[in-house]
């Protein structure tokens, strides 16, 4: 695994935002059923594990140096995402809406993606023009990943839990 514990907070996101790209533009020119389940399993693992060292790491730490507004939005799209993965997850490519579901949390991603990443106004912007202390995140935020895959990597996905429905299990 690469040495992420030198990389600020942002760079470290924006470098998991790439990963992902990069595996679902390898799902859609995926032919073979066994292939595209291993790369819908390495998406939900890559945007699980990103998702909480966001939800339980950085955006805490934007609170008061972000817009409330944007942080709450991010954490319904997470929600969302939370959604399809199970879904992902619980399924397999022979199922009729398989692709329309990776191809639908693609989407979703891209859009939650641009928004944390706009110049100016974007998550990532605001939070580092408050001073937030990127670099101390990266820090937090690798080692809470490096733990966060091999936990997942031996025991699977844990069910996800949303944060804007209250906290409820999708089971």
């Amino acid at each position: 695994m690469a040495d992420t514990s030198k990389q600020d907070g942002i760079a470290l996101l924006k470098a998991d935002h790439r990963k992902v790209e990069d595996l679902f533009s390898k799902f859609e020119s995926a032919k073979d059923a066994s292939r595209k389940k291993d790369l819908a399993e390495k998406i939900c693992m890559e945007l699980t594990v990103h998702a909480k060292i966001e939800e339980e790491i950085f955006y805490p730490a934007c609170e008061g140096a972000v817009e409330e507004d944007m942080l709450r939005e991010a954490l319904v799209e997470h929600d969302g995402a939370k959604v399809l993965i199970a879904e992902i997850e619980a399924g397999g490519p022979d199922e009729e809406f398989y692709d329309a579901k990776v191809k639908v949390l693609s989407e979703m991603i891209k859009h939650h993606v641009k928004e944390e990443e706009m110049r100016v106004e974007g998550m990532f912007s605001q939070a580092r023009k408050a001073g937030v202390d990127v670099d101390e995140l990266g820090e937090k935020m690798a080692s809470a990943k490096e733990r966060l895959l091999s936990t997942y990597e031996s025991g699977g996905l844990p069910k996800p839990e949303t944060t804007s429905l209250g906290g409820t299990s999708l089971a």
